[in-house]
């Protein structure tokens, strides 16, 4: 009995023009698929050496002034990061954060009714890592799908602990200022560990916009918010709030010294 030619090989079977774009096709998915998996599961385990949105500052920096922005970053694991600053920017950035798988969807839906039809400000702490390491600034529709599809990978890959880790790093806290070390030292001449519950809600106030609200100089609407995460602060019970999620954090949370 003799077989047809190129019988049994699949997808691929046969010449002509089509296979070739058949196979780069395939090639192309697989690569755009893996590629942010990829990405996703090495931050698991290795600390970033920058973020994408520290990169587009710099950036920025060179197209204002020909000059580029200095970037203060200094990494610092979880344990030697002060609870108060991690229940603080739970608190006034997204509370449900324990509880959610990277979306939430009450928050969503305040947003869009709220601000008719549009999302901003109902961003959750896995949703700002996504867009702060991965991604760029802007509303398009393109950033937002990338953005939910990292978030998906992230929320898929990484314990809740290791998200917040990378947030409280990699979260600007002023022009060029990133994670708390750099705040902590730049801003109270202390190290992250060493904040107490003011600063680290004063902290936590300036990051809707880092760049226009000032911690060094806080107006009157960031010493409200100041005023209002503490509030909140207290009412989720203080850092023992994220214990079910992250595991007790290192030391207990400090007195309001400022």
């Amino acid at each position: 009995m003799i077989r047809s030619r190129g019988s049994g090989r699949g997808w691929f079977a046969g010449g002509g023009p089509g296979r070739g774009w058949r196979r780069r096709l395939v090639i192309l998915a697989l690569v755009l698929v893996l590629t942010p998996v990829a990405q996703v599961l090495g931050l698991r385990w290795l600390d970033p050496p920058t973020s994408a949105f520290m990169i587009d500052r710099r950036l920025d920096g060179l197209r204002e002034t020909a000059q580029s922005v200095v970037i203060d970053y200094r990494w610092r694991p979880l344990s030697e990061i002060a609870p108060s600053l991690a229940i603080a920017v739970v608190a006034a950035e997204d509370q449900h954060f324990p509880n959610h798988h990277g979306f939430d969807l009450d928050a969503i839906d305040a947003a869009w009714s709220r601000r008719g039809g549009r999302l901003r400000g109902a961003s959750t702490i896995s949703q700002q890592v996504a867009k702060n390491l991965f991604l760029w600034s802007g509303r398009s529709w393109l950033r937002k799908g990338l953005e939910a599809g990292y978030t998906v990978l992230i929320e898929a890959l990484w314990p809740k602990r290791r998200i917040l880790e990378v947030y409280l790093n990699i979260a600007e806290f002023g022009d060029g200022i990133y994670g708390a070390e750099a705040a902590a030292q730049r801003f109270f001449g202390i190290p992250a560990a060493g904040l107490g519950a003011s600063e680290s809600a004063r902290l936590a106030a300036v990051l809707p916009n880092p760049r226009l609200f000032r911690v060094e100089a806080p107006s009157p609407h960031v010493s409200r918010r100041q005023r209002w995460i503490a509030r909140q602060v207290r009412q989720l019970g203080g850092s023992a709030y994220l214990d079910a999620c992250c595991g007790p954090l290192a030391g207990a949370d400090r007195g309001d010294r400022r």
